[in-house]
């Protein structure tokens, strides 16, 4: 019964991606509304194609568990948590509230996601091999920083949608909660490159590419 009722989540959480193109969260007036059609360097919300398993610019978008994934992605969300932060000194308030977002929203799920760790997996160890994507923002002010984090950002959240896509349709997902968060990781995060990357071409002109 359980794999009958994650499998429906799942199925749900797969076709509910493809509306992620068309809707964007509201945040602010100001913030530019980008086209939503289009794919994300080879991926398209709720398909279960494109760069999904092994390695992608260097670094791991498949997971072999649930609980993998979650450890993983613990991880994940800490460096754009600390990244985030640096944000808080940037001159464009559009980029404050948008650090601010992504602190509060992450750490969110990284608390919960920890709480699953700790109740379903508490004999499984959480280390894993995470290899940082951001450069170092500390040094940075202005123009430079908010680049920077744009640049970085995309990749950083380009990786977050494909491991979440991976565990969606890889049939590995045993809790129906973890299915439905790995969803949203994968929409909004999608949503923000394509917001991420319309700031790149409005404010500084220039396109995103692979470092």
């Amino acid at each position: 019964m359980r794999r009958t009722i994650v499998a429906a989540v799942v199925a749900a959480a797969l076709v509910g991606g493809a509306a992620a193109g068309a809707a964007v969260t509201a945040y602010d007036d100001d913030w530019p509304h980008p086209m939503m059609s289009g794919e994300v360097s080879g991926w398209t919300p709720g398909h279960p194609t494109g760069h999904m398993g092994g390695t992608w610019g260097g670094h791991h978008v498949s997971v072999a568990s649930e609980q993998e994934y979650l450890a993983e992605m613990v991880a994940h969300h800490r460096e754009a948590i600390d990244a985030a932060r640096e944000l808080r000194r940037s001159d464009r308030a559009t980029m404050r509230r948008f650090g601010e977002r992504i602190v509060q929203a992450q750490s969110a799920q990284v608390a919960q996601m920890e709480a699953w760790l700790g109740e379903w997996y508490a004999d499984e160890s959480t280390d894993t091999d995470y290899e940082p994507m951001m450069r170092d923002l500390t040094g940075l002010a202005g123009d430079r920083l908010d680049r920077t984090f744009l640049q970085d950002m995309v990749g950083h959240h380009m990786a977050a949608v494909m491991m979440s896509q991976h565990l969606l349709a890889s049939g590995l997902v045993d809790h129906d909660e973890v299915a439905v968060l790995a969803a949203d990781i994968r929409d909004d995060q999608h949503a923000e490159i394509l917001r991420m990357r319309a700031w790149l071409r409005d404010w500084f002109g220039v396109g995103w590419m692979m470092p």
